[in-house]
């Protein structure tokens, strides 16, 4: 009985011990889109408010490309002691899955969930010269022109591109994919009617939104957004069955320990309370909802069946 109460006090006081030296030095945010987007926004913002509870500069490091496989590897190969950690959409790392064969590692297996942060919107958007002034005149607009509008994307075989292919497959049209790499880069074309449309991340477009450059048709949330509450959603604008939102979460390399993900976890759901971080948030139409690992866990095999259906069904061949 000595033994094992000498065995537990020992590993509780190593316990207290590892607790008040995690972390030592600044935690690194590997965000695999360019600045500017959804996930560099929150990212950033989130880490602004961890970044005191943690007593350690919490560093942004964007590394965007190919289909967020280059930055999504960088943190699958970083060591698992708590200083790396990734933040990026749960449905694009499913998307990653099904196309990306040759990919250096596999989601599941090399990251560990910690925490959902939030809820971003995904907003169809027309140049203030486009014809169309709802969702049903852009697909009559499309029928009668099979192949010749555009849609433009965030960068093919991601969320956003999917999402444009959810939309064809759901309204039974077609329409010409344009990638782009980053949100920002396509709003040049957008704002002068070079591409047609986008059904894209939010908070690049709310400027343009507000000034009338660009007309907002429908939301692809389930429910409308508490910023446009006068936007309808997908289903509500004809087209049932676009359903799309840039989830954001944070991972760790596999191997990270258990003591180090529950205290990420913990302090990411209290950050995510904050009222002015939830009111910068909502003014970009981004939505804080925390949760366990396993409830991120359970939600990204849930968007592995999503996304690995719309796939098969736009009949694009993995790379």
């Amino acid at each position: 009985m000595r033994r094992l109460l000498a065995a537990f006090l020992l590993l509780t006081a190593s316990g207290l011990a590892w607790s008040q030296t995690y972390p030592a030095r600044p935690v690194r945010f590997i965000v695999p889109f360019p600045p500017g987007g959804g996930v560099d926004i929150v990212a950033r913002a989130v880490g602004e408010k961890l970044s005191p509870r943690l007593g350690q500069p919490v560093v942004i490091d964007n590394k965007p490309g190919a289909g967020t496989t280059i930055g999504t590897a960088a943190a699958a190969q970083s060591a698992p002691d708590g200083y790396t950690l990734l933040v990026g959409q749960i449905g694009s790392q499913a998307i990653v899955h099904h196309m990306y064969s040759k990919r250096s590692f596999d989601f599941r297996r090399d990251l560990a969930p910690v925490a959902r942060i939030a809820q971003g919107t995904i907003i169809f958007v027309v140049p203030a010269s486009s014809p169309a002034r709802s969702v049903r005149d852009f697909v009559q607009m499309a029928k009668a022109n099979p192949g010749r509008l555009t849609f433009a994307s965030s960068g093919s075989g991601a969320l956003i591109h999917f999402t444009g292919e959810m939309f064809k497959q759901a309204a039974g049209i077609d329409l010409t994919h344009v990638p782009y790499k980053g949100s920002a880069q396509i709003l040049p074309d957008l704002l002068d009617g070079r591409v047609d449309m986008a059904l894209d991340s939010l908070p690049v477009y709310i400027p343009h939104i507000k000034s009338g450059k660009l007309r907002a048709l429908a939301v692809a949330t389930r429910a409308r957004s508490p910023l446009y509450p006068e936007v309808p959603t997908m289903a509500e604008a004809g087209v049932p069955g676009v359903v799309s939102q840039t989830d954001y979460a944070m991972y760790a390399p596999a191997g990270t320990s258990r003591e180090i993900i529950l205290l990420l976890n913990r302090e990411v759901n209290a950050v995510l309370l904050l009222e002015d971080l939830r009111a910068k948030l909502a003014v970009q139409g981004i939505e804080l909802f925390g949760g366990t690992p396993e409830s991120l866990a359970a939600e990204l095999a849930d968007e592995f069946v999503r996304w690995g259906t719309v796939i098969k069904q736009a009949n694009i061949t993995p790379e």
